[in-house]
């Protein structure tokens, strides 16, 4: 296999995430696609994310959420220094988050 094909093939999930129409259809997709675990840890770790953005400090973060402390550094790096993926969607959630009233 070629890197090519080994970088289409890879894509492949990421189109298949862009074609989900809905929240319930994202709910099956990703609890057919990961384990229990799996899923906690990364709404776990996007909770956190959202907590940093908002200012919270590791300690309340940790209370709050139950996250190790090297969780909330490993989120914080990829806050400070990660490749934006988080940047991207923290402002789009937050606004949709204000305009639902949630």
């Amino acid at each position: 296999m070629t890197k090519n094909e080994k970088r289409e093939h890879n894509d492949l999930l990421y189109e298949a995430i862009l074609t989900l129409k809905d929240l319930d259809e994202c709910r099956k997709f990703f609890s057919d696609l990961c384990t229990v675990a799996e899923l906690r840890a990364m709404e776990q770790r996007f909770e956190v994310a959202m907590l940093l953005s908002e200012g919270m400090i590791y300690n309340d973060i940790l209370e709050r959420t139950g996250a190790s402390s090297a969780t909330i550094s490993r989120v914080n790096r990829s806050l400070q220094y990660g490749a934006d993926g988080y940047q991207a969607v923290l402002p789009r959630v937050k606004e949709k988050k204000n305009n639902d009233g949630i």
